[in-house]
């Protein structure tokens, strides 16, 4: 055996080798995808029932406007921060320390108010997020997200898509709407409760409804971790994907 045969085996051995540890990884990061979905929902959860137990018992206490707006102010500023998102770092700041003067004066005078436009704030900034992306020349946020993980992007799967950004905008004002008149027709608690456990079991509900409805209208579609959804939401949202730009491709013959 020749000295540059000899060398020659380890290297063989190595590529023969690395197919088979590359082969889990794929599974484990579907595995941590899946793990990290279920307890992001999990701990949402949690925070509703809280929520929900505060706004009924202890409405008025000091420290329960800080429990309520304390975890979303942290979690939008880590977002930011991992984004490098300065103006919404500082904006969170003011808000933090506009918490800290509510709780030091004790409290705000009417805190149902308060949670009302909090429910509402969110739900139209998501309508904004989600309608102003079907102005004339701009790609709908659904469909850019769908054509960085779809091989084959159509023009019906194209056409769907911006239907469903329009639904979820749709949804988000209904939302609300609903919260307004529940708040000014209905006992507290019934607004309560709608806030913290049937907004998100609507969400979800929606979400399930149209999964049945997108698989039955167009089987077209591919079926799609949550893996790739998680990536492509995080390429869309840091600005640096392709779905954003994606044009909808001819049918393959």
């Amino acid at each position: 055996m020749s000295p540059s045969t000899a060398r020659s085996e380890p290297t063989a051995a190595v590529t023969a080798e690395s197919p088979v540890e590359a082969g889990p990884q794929p599974a484990a990061g579907a595995f941590k995808a899946s793990l990290m979905a279920v307890l992001a929902l999990a701990a949402f959860a949690g925070y509703a029932v809280l929520s929900n137990w505060l706004m009924v018992h202890a409405a008025r206490e000091p420290w329960a406007v800080a429990v309520l707006f304390g975890p979303l102010l942290l979690a939008v500023a880590g977002a930011a921060w991992q984004r490098k998102q300065l103006a919404v770092l500082a904006a969170c700041g003011a808000g933090v320390a506009l918490l800290v003067w509510v709780v030091e004066r004790g409290g705000v005078a009417d805190a149902n108010r308060l949670y009302v436009l909090q429910h509402g704030g969110i739900h139209l900034a998501l309508a904004w997020a989600f309608g102003s992306t079907l102005r004339a020349g701009s790609t709908p946020l659904i469909s850019a997200l769908a054509a960085s993980v779809h091989q084959h992007f159509t023009p019906e799967m194209q056409a769907y898509t911006r239907w469903l950004t329009g639904l979820w905008t749709a949804y988000f004002i209904g939302m609300v709407l609903f919260s307004a008149a529940l708040y000014a027709l209905a006992p507290w608690p019934w607004w309560s409760l709608y806030c913290n456990v049937l907004t998100p079991l609507a969400a979800v509900g929606l979400f399930l409804a149209e999964h049945v409805l997108r698989y039955r209208r167009h089987p077209d579609f591919e079926r799609v971790s949550i893996r790739l959804a998680v990536q492509a939401y995080r390429r869309h949202d840091a600005g640096t994907g392709t779905g954003t730009g994606a044009q909808p491709e001819a049918p393959r013959p």
